[in-house]
């Protein structure tokens, strides 16, 4: 079992080793974990991209140089050391790795090309038996501060770790998402995950959240009239679809349907911002009743995707608001509160 000699470095709230390893063994103790695909502690990690792991290996061929450290979860047991140098096992599959896949995989395929690339040196960090919300913390803090990451998985992560490091708005969004994407819900089968299978249609958690979050911030129109409540807001929103829903029929589920689409999404809630939430708000009242009766029916059904099909995302959602607009047919005020 060889040795490798790293130092230690010590952090706001955790340490870890840093060595370097050659590229061969790295390839071999080093393993992605999915989320949302891998059941184990520390799984967050998304699903490999092939065009990026090909550029890397062309990279790895041709150049070589990777002056960044690949950052490692050792969750296999202690890791056996003397203090100045530590021991790696040459087995398979020892470390999550919480940064750095694509070029672990890239390694990987340029060594199967040119094995003289498993001697390349790689800078290695390796935490040890780091819990999933502790994994999710540095994963969110290198994929948000030093270099961007998938927006869902992102936000998807949100729900697993500590409160000081979350976006609290982003985190009420995403389990309003949830709700509206639950069974019996609008929206059920139609919230697209972080590594969920391609689908036509449906609406990236992103995008959802970042459609909402603005509405339930501190400075949010619903906070602005007093709803503030988790559950109420919830309430708002489900209404809200569910409203569309009904309008809609028996076709909500088809594919032709503009608001199973994110430019049909974003134009729905753009509506319910400029236009039916001060009418809710006049009325009293978030019923599906009162948002039906706002709305022309024959009119609201008519709103297909193959309609804003070719525009680009902006333009398409705008398309979506304005029709939502022409269908708007306000009544009169009445006065109480209800959801």
């Amino acid at each position: 079992m060889p040795d490798f000699p790293f130092i230690t470095v010590k952090q706001k709230e955790h340490s870890f080793k840093l060595t370097s390893l050659p590229a061969g063994l790295l390839t071999k103790i080093a393993y992605a974990a999915i989320r949302r695909k891998d059941i184990e502690e520390g799984a967050v990690q998304r699903v490999l991209n092939g065009a990026r792991i090909a550029g890397v290996k062309d990279f790895a061929l041709k150049i070589g140089d990777f002056p960044a450290s690949i950052v490692l979860n050792w969750n296999k047991g202690p890791l056996v050391s003397d203090g100045s140098s530590v021991k790696i096992p040459d087995e398979e599959k020892l470390a999550q790795i919480l940064d750095g896949q694509h070029r672990v995989a890239g390694l990987k395929d340029a060594i199967a090309e040119n094995p003289l690339a498993a001697a390349y040196e790689i800078p290695v960090a390796i935490y040890e038996g780091l819990d999933t919300p502790n994994s999710a913390r540095i994963f969110i803090s290198i994929n948000t501060e030093q270099r961007p990451a998938p927006k869902s998985l992102v936000f998807d992560l949100y729900g697993v770790i500590a409160s000081d490091l979350m976006d609290p708005t982003a985190l009420r969004a995403g389990d309003i998402v949830a709700y509206i994407g639950s069974e019996g819900q609008p929206y059920h089968g139609w919230i697209k995950l972080p590594n969920q299978e391609r689908q036509r249609g449906g609406v990236a958690l992103s995008t959802a959240v970042s459609a909402i979050k603005p509405m339930v911030g501190s400075k949010g129109i619903l906070e602005q009239v007093g709803i503030t409540e988790l559950e109420m807001q919830k309430g708002i929103f489900s209404n809200y679809f569910s409203a569309l829903r009904a309008l809609y029929g028996y076709s909500w589920n088809d594919r032709g349907n503009a608001f199973i689409y994110a430019s049909g999404f974003i134009g729905a809630i753009e509506f319910f911002r400029s236009h039916m939430f001060d009418y809710c708000k006049g009325r009293s009242s978030f019923e599906i009743d009162t948002i039906k009766e706002a709305l022309d029916a024959e009119e609201t059904a008519r709103i297909l995707q193959i309609d804003v099909k070719g525009l680009g995302g902006t333009e398409a959602a705008n398309a979506v608001r304005d029709r939502l607009i022409s269908a708007f047919r306000p009544a009169t005020a009445l006065h109480g509160f209800k959801i």
